[in-house]
Order: C-alpha cells, then sequence, then structure tokens
C-alpha cells in the first residue's frame, strides 16, 4: 500500500470561479452606477416634487401672512415674493421659500391657464389670501422629458404625468 498515490487537490481558485466572481463584480458596479447617476427625466421629476412642496408652503404663507405670494419663475431661476405696502418684496429671511437655480436649466414653463403677462417674460403664479385660489397645471419641460404639478384650487398640489392633465 505503500506505493499507491493519492490524487492532490491544488490550493487556489479555478479560471471559471475567478471568472464567475469577476462577472458578479461588474453587474453589481453596473447597477450601482446606474442608480448613482439619476437621469434627466428623474431630475425634472424631483424638482417638480420639491416644487409641489415649495408651492404649498407659498399658499399657506399667503393665507398665514394674510398677504399676498407669488411663485416667480424663468428658465434659469425660481424665486418667491411677498406683497407689502411698497409692493413686491423676494422672500430672503425663510431658508425654504429662497431663490433656487433649475438642477438642469434651461426649463420650459408652462401654465394652464395662460398668466396674463407677454410671453417670453417671467412667469408668476399668484397665491392670495383666500383659502380658494384659480386651478392651474404648471409644466416643466427640459429636453424631450416633462413633467406637471397641479394645483385643485383648495390647496392640494400633485405631480402629474404628461397627459394627465384631465
Amino acid at each position: 500500500m505503500a506505493g499507491v498515490a493519492t490524487p492532490r487537490r491544488a490550493n487556489g481558485f479555478t479560471l471559471v470561479e475567478i471568472l464567475v466572481v469577476m462577472v458578479i463584480i461588474g453587474i453589481t458596479l453596473g447597477m450601482a452606477s446606474l442608480n448613482a447617476i439619476p437621469s434627466p427625466r428623474q431630475d425634472l421629476e424631483n424638482e417638480a416634487k420639491r416644487l409641489t412642496l415649495l408651492l404649498q408652503l407659498a399658499r399657506d404663507e399667503a393665507i398665514v401672512r394674510n398677504r399676498q405670494v407669488a411663485f416667480e419663475a424663468t428658465p434659469e431661476r425660481y424665486r418667491f415674493l411677498v406683497r407689502n405696502d411698497t409692493g413686491w418684496v423676494p422672500v430672503t429671511q425663510d431658508d425654504l421659500l429662497r431663490e433656487r437655480d433649475f438642477k438642469n436649466a434651461p426649463v420650459r414653463l408652462m401654465l394652464d391657464p395662460p398668466a396674463a403677462g407677454i410671453p417670453g417674460e417671467t412667469m408668476r403664479v399668484t397665491f392670495g389670501r383666500e383659502p380658494v385660489d384659480k386651478p392651474f397645471i404648471l409644466t416643466l419641460a427640459s429636453g424631450n422629458n416633462s413633467v406637471g404639478i397641479r394645483a385643485d384650487g383648495v390647496g392640494h398640489f400633485t405631480v402629474i404625468e404628461p397627459g394627465e392633465q384631465q
């Protein structure tokens, strides 16, 4: 029995095992990088969600302050203003209602029904002191992507997909 050789298993990994691990790592990194880089569509939806909350806050501020509050936007940025005895004053003391840049400017803005004014100028939505306002849909568009914000006139603001305007 002294002359029988037993097969030895070499220490280490086989080429197939290493390739399987490499494929799994590659797939995991690919999925992580896709989630880490938001698409322009996601950026626009996130901007609309943030704006929905800020419009709700501006409407509530108008009622609480008993003064008109306006949302004013250009393709590059937006801000909120409060009407006092001398006219419109930008909100500067409130970190939530401060002036902000759109993330992927320029953004095309469309208001339905259209606001009075000259097309191409700054768009403005004014909230009065009353709890009921005129309903509207504000559409944000960038490239081929668009998303809307529906205001029902009684204080509810929701993000809607294109085509959900009824």
